[in-house]
């Protein structure tokens, strides 16, 4: 037989191959998604260029993407291989408050990175005066904060939740059991308000910008002189288009999740759960790539970094480009 009990769950057992296959990919895809991110946090941090509100935002992002990689992927790897839980109760409950923390922190920076992008879009002249370095700051402290103490409430109630449910005990699984009342509370909080709230946004920027692109075209065919400031708010719009790319794909990876996810086992196999989510972690992996494609400050600045330029004096002051 190919079964086996441990810790009180039925632990299926691979071959040595289907093992080692695994392992290599997992820990590449950790290693990958943490040397990508890696590089975004390296690059806003030393340049002195890129201190901006909005890159303070995507730095915050890199950070929770960047933990993904390193705690959450390889812990749910083992999880995954293994079919059973080593760890004990302790650090299941320190997993899934670290894993739900990066999850509610990067929906939240997503909701930061629209608000910035609508004000730069539909309110120009007001963007230097509402979004300033401090004030970003303390957004993403409070985002940060707001999720850890959301994520441990939610943990706490199931625990409780949990306990009031049933008298079997299942070692060797870490999972949580949440009541009929949380799920809504946090289908609400954690899915409905920011996906709402991002996609009406970016509604009305990319309205906005279809304007002004056409104000722009007929300015320019008119042969009229357009000035820095329509540059300046072109420029905006290609960078509005940039961080709504990420948006989207985050979106698409999360919606059908979370969507799934609050249905219940009872609807969907484990193994399409297990796909989504690990499609939710993929994702932190995805931003530096689309940062690559479209960002030049972004590929000048590996470029400084992989040949070890930073290191040299008065590197932080180079200009590389930050007009997006």
């Amino acid at each position: 037989s190919n079964l086996t009990t441990k810790f009180g769950i039925i632990k299926r057992k691979r071959s040595s191959h289907e093992y080692n296959i695994m392992y290599v990919f997992f820990s590449l895809l950790s290693a990958w998604t943490v040397f990508l991110n890696l590089l975004v946090i390296i690059s806003i941090s030393h340049f002195k260029k890129l201190h901006t509100p909005t890159n303070l935002i995507i730095l915050s992002l890199a950070v929770a993407d960047m933990l993904v990689g390193l705690i959450v992927m390889p812990v749910d790897a083992i999880k995954l291989i293994e079919t059973c839980w080593y760890f004990g109760d302790t650090f299941c409950d320190t997993f899934m408050i670290i894993m739900g923390l990066l999850i509610s922190t990067s929906i939240c920076n997503l909701v930061l990175i629209a608000v910035d992008r609508y004000v730069a879009v539909c309110h120009p002249l007001l963007y230097p005066q509402k979004i300033t370095m401090t004030k970003t700051l303390i957004s993403i402290c409070l985002c940060w904060f707001f999720s850890s103490t959301y994520n441990i409430g939610y943990l706490v109630s199931g625990r409780y939740f949990e306990a009031s449910q049933r008298s079997d005990v299942c070692y060797g699984k870490c999972y949580l059991v949440i009541s009929f009342s949380w799920t809504f509370t946090d289908l609400f909080f954690s899915f409905l308000l920011p996906c709402t709230l991002i996609i009406t946004l970016y509604l009305r920027i990319f309205y906005v910008a279809h304007q002004q692109v056409k104000v722009l075209n007929s300015l320019m065919k008119s042969g009229k002189c357009v000035t820095e400031g329509s540059v300046r708010r072109k420029s905006e719009s290609k960078a509005a288009l940039t961080l709504g790319i990420i948006v989207t794909v985050y979106l698409l990876c999360y919606i059908p999740y979370y969507i799934l996810s609050v249905t219940g086992t009872t609807v969907i196999s484990s193994a399409t759960m297990t796909f989504l989510i690990w499609t939710l972690y993929v994702n932190s992996g995805l931003n530096p790539l689309i940062y690559a494609l479209f960002y030049r400050w972004f590929k000048i600045s590996v470029k400084h970094i992989l040949t070890f330029k930073i290191f040299e004096p008065a590197s932080s002051l180079i200009d590389i480009f930050t007009d997006y």
